[in-house]
């Protein structure tokens, strides 16, 4: 192993700088620079379903100010989200950032690669730099210069090594979720096409089919908790709120923790989802997530998510998580079972009422014997997910700590 020092990151920094003023007219698809903001930034990659396209000049955005490939953006502001790192490469449109979030760029004496993953391995110092009240959090960029300290090796090339290394396994990570993204939409278009365009029958449902409701077809319709325990971090138990959902499961990462007492009684209070239940998101960014519990854990949920209870002699699992699903349930659910402006939220007493044609069990099995091995293979990728990203955690602070010597793994 090659000869390593150690730096402050203002000093392996070129550029360092907020983003522009959120202040400018959005103007969604007929603007000229795509600005990403802290809702972006999601578990190291920057997603633009959330930016927006604004009509800017070279007055409001300085050439600086736009981004380029290998540069390091982290919340600077964002309640649970302050201090959140990633790396962005991908640039089909020129971007920027806006003030909520703060761009690093480094110098010729550090590879991008390198920085970006050497970045992040201090994403929990990152976060404790965040300073203020309680809700207007904001990082010390002062403090983010001086106070991270980062080990790295004089010899490019063996920086290049420790990058490459890391990027393969978050190669292989984007591999699987970009392969679970197409299992789901040929889901979707399966259930489509035989459950709602009827194209197998015709273009019209059989007769054989019935009108129920969400109601007729589950033994529980029910939402979590409206009583949320307080916070212990070291308790054992988590407890999911709608922020934690995501496409396929929960996020460990940022949710509460209960003690076991407070545990048992939202169990007893039927908050604790079972075997088959399909979690729906209630609140706020409703029916954005919605997936199925594969197995039963010591996990508890709030009342932003509602559980829908199968009942498994009238309807497949499956056929229940795909009709939620589908966008045009979604269209239907915001016109007409969604009160609030502010915080929109899913009434379920009038959603229970939703009604739908379903086909016998007989005819359900022919396409929901498909729809489960979809899910099977979904779960199996999402295991490996969990898996490689568990391997990258361990692996990233020894990496960038030299205390792993890259060229005696055998990966």
């Amino acid at each position: 192993m090659g000869n390593w020092v150690r730096k402050t990151l203002g000093e392996l920094t070129s550029y360092m700088t907020k983003g522009i003023a959120p202040k400018y007219v959005e103007a969604e698809g007929v603007g000229t620079i795509r600005v990403l903001n802290q809702k972006c930034n999601r578990n190291y990659e920057i997603s633009y379903v959330d930016s927006r396209i604004h009509d800017l000049t070279a007055k409001d955005v300085s050439s600086e100010k736009m981004i380029s490939a290998g540069d390091v953006l982290i919340n600077s502001t964002g309640v649970g989200t302050a201090g959140r790192v990633a790396q962005i490469w991908d640039i089909p449109t020129p971007t920027t950032i806006d003030g909520h979030m703060i761009l690093l760029r480094p110098t010729a004496e550090i590879l991008p690669l390198y920085y970006g993953y050497a970045i992040k391995s201090f994403q929990k110092q990152i976060e404790e730099l965040a300073e203020g009240s309680t809700g207007q959090t904001e990082i010390n960029r002062n403090r983010l210069r001086n106070e991270i300290v980062i080990s790295f090796p004089v010899d490019q090339d063996e920086q290049q090594m420790i990058g490459r290394l890391l990027a393969n396994i978050d190669g292989k990570i984007k591999n699987n979720e970009m392969i679970n993204n197409n299992l789901e939409q040929q889901a979707l278009a399966l259930f489509r096409h035989y459950f709602m365009n009827y194209e197998p029958y015709g273009g019209s449902a059989p007769s054989s089919w019935t009108a129920v409701s969400l109601d007729d077809v589950c033994v529980r319709i029910t939402d979590g908790s409206h009583y949320s325990p307080a916070d212990d971090p070291d308790a054992p138990y988590p407890m999911y709120s709608v922020k934690d959902m995501e496409t396929y499961g929960f996020n460990s990462s940022s949710c509460k923790h209960i003690t076991e007492e407070e545990f048992h009684r939202m169990q007893k209070n039927d908050c604790v989802p079972r075997l088959n239940d399909i979690l729906v998101a209630k609140d706020g960014s409703y029916l954005k997530e919605i997936f199925i519990c594969s197995e039963e854990r010591n996990e508890a949920i709030l009342s932003s998510i509602a559980i829908f209870r199968p009942d498994t002699e009238i309807i497949m699992p499956e056929i229940l998580l795909y009709l939620l699903k589908q966008p045009s349930v979604r269209k239907d659910v915001g016109d007409n079972y969604v009160s609030g402006s502010a915080l929109p939220r899913i009434v379920l007493k009038d959603f229970k009422k939703y009604s739908f044609l379903l086909p016998p069990m007989t005819e359900q099995s022919k396409i929901g014997s498909v729809l489960h091995s979809i899910r099977m293979q979904t779960k199996a990728n999402i295991d490996e997910v969990q898996r490689l990203s568990a391997l990258r955690d361990a692996l990233l602070p020894r990496l960038m700590s030299g205390e792993l010597d890259v060229s005696n793994l055998d990966l």
